[in-house]
């Protein structure tokens, strides 16, 4: 099987995990208990954002990525959502501003102010309403700036252009829900992976399904395009439920291998970094992280070595590229969610090197934070690849772009003349009820504003006869 060591000559052959010292570490952090298939955590270079549980409607917390150590319990938390949070992603271009989606059947924008929130954030920059159901996945375009997709649970994704806060376009070829979302480098291909146990290759902008495959022998849960090399790996279920990889072309013919991992229950996530062209396996529920070395020639995947861990992880953040540590020659880094201990947990990938100078063979150029397209040319048909900086000179490079959000009605849903959110009926027994609650609330605050109208009536009406009153006295005095 692929994962049984063979020697081969590879510069990652030695790649190690290190587990940062506890005085590094994140802890008392309340993580989410929510059984949604998703990180629950996302991080940039400049924070660290974490899903939480919270008594009503949803919160997420920010915390600066260098305040390492205990949380306090009170510490501040964006917590504007209605429902929970399923999903949270940092601007590729904007480091101060995050995306979440939630059950309340909405996507919102956040600004983090620099140094972190002073105070809870209730407030969100934007309010995305277009979805009739739950919004399960979020993914930001990677070359263009102010381009954001949302899947939900209405089997529709949805792609916003935040320069107006409007979806622009929705994709509407999947019969059941939607796992997963993959983009090609240059952002003009996206890839998912479907309950209907259906792997597409869409044109975003058209919604033109380009390839599909259908999978009668195993389940995909999640799909992720490999760079530039015109390939995708899926991760999934075999009919013997085993957890189950196979690697694809773009056309999706055939799969080019497929493997049996193990006959653990938990759902496989893969990371993919295509500077080093490693493959990274964590399951939900392991302790452990398998990492493989990916090539085009046979045996297209090499095993190289696993990390373990006695802590279960509930889900994984990634630091972008410009965020490693380059002197300790660290070519990827994890946060693990360790929900019993509320404990977040960085994992450095290392690459052990005896010099401590600059290692340009494994850190070639690689996509920084700088926007390729605005989101007009992106929608105009244009397509370009990220633009490219070097970590030896360009990692520490501030970002001077800022993000202006549109003046707009907040609960506007129209594309191509279709009001999204007009009639919809709810599906499931469980959203008629929230349904049902949610109108139960909206009459009670109605009554409460009459019965305050009435009082501030009555009020005014005895001020009138008073006044009335004292005037006529005064002329009969």
């Amino acid at each position: 099987m692929s994962w049984r060591p063979t020697y081969r000559n590879s510069k990652f052959r030695n790649v190690y995990g290190k587990v940062a010292n506890r005085e590094h570490c994140f802890e008392g952090i309340p993580i989410t208990k929510n059984v949604h298939d998703n990180h629950f955590c996302a991080v940039n270079a400049k924070f660290l954002a974490i899903v939480t549980e919270s008594a009503g409607g949803g919160s997420f917390v920010v915390i600066p990525v260098t305040q390492f150590g205990r949380i306090d319990p009170h510490y501040p938390k964006v917590c504007g959502h209605q429902g929970n949070v399923l999903d949270i992603k940092w601007n590729p271009f904007h480091e101060n501003i995050i995306a979440s989606c939630s059950e309340d059947s909405s996507v919102r924008i956040w600004e983090i102010p620099d140094g972190g929130l002073r105070r809870n954030l209730t407030e969100s920059v934007l309010e995305l309403y277009g979805h009739s159901r739950r919004v399960g996945l979020i993914e930001w375009h990677p070359t263009t700036s102010g381009i954001l997709f949302s899947a939900g649970y209405d089997y529709k994704i949805l792609i916003w252009n935040l320069e107006i806060g409007e979806p622009v376009k929705m994709i509407d070829c999947h019969t059941d829900v939607i796992l997963c979302m993959s983009f090609n480098t240059e952002g003009s291909l996206l890839a998912t992976s479907c309950k209907d146990k259906k792997l597409r290759v869409i044109e975003p902008r058209s919604g033109k399904v380009l390839q599909e495959a259908n999978f009668k022998n195993h389940k995909v849960n999640r799909v992720v395009f490999l760079g530039n090399m015109k390939r995708l790996l899926t991760t999934g279920v075999s009919r013997w439920n085993t957890r189950h990889i196979a690697l694809w072309d773009q056309d999706l013919s055939m799969p080019i291998i497929e493997e049996e991992i193990d006959g653990l229950s938990g759902l496989l996530f893969p990371f993919y970094d295509a500077d080093t062209h490693m493959l990274y396996l964590a399951g939900k529920g392991d302790g452990n992280i398998r990492y493989y070395e990916i090539t085009l020639e046979k045996p297209y995947l090499q095993y190289l070595m696993e990390f373990r861990s006695p802590a279960p992880q509930k889900g994984l953040g990634v630091m972008p590229k410009h965020g490693l540590d380059v002197g300790a020659c660290e070519v990827f880094r994890f946060y693990k969610l360790v929900t019993l201990k509320g404990l977040i947990e960085p994992i450095s990938m290392i690459v052990p090197r005896r010099s401590e100078t600059y290692q340009e063979d494994i850190y070639p150029m690689t996509p920084g934070t700088e926007p390729a397209l605005s989101a007009d040319e992106w929608l105009s048909g244009i397509n370009r690849g990220p633009v490219l900086m070097s970590l030896k000179e360009g990692y520490n490079r501030a970002n001077k772009l800022v993000f202006k959000a549109p003046v707009k009605d907040k609960k506007g849903g129209v594309v191509n003349g279709i009001d999204l959110l007009e009639n919809v009926p709810p599906r499931t027994e469980n959203e008629l009820l929230r349904m049902f609650f949610r109108q139960q609330e909206e009459l009670r605050r109605l009554k409460d504003e009459l019965t305050q109208k009435d009082i501030k009536i009555r009020q005014l009406e005895l001020e009138r006869t008073l006044r009335f009153d004292s005037l006529s006295w005064s002329s009969i005095t």
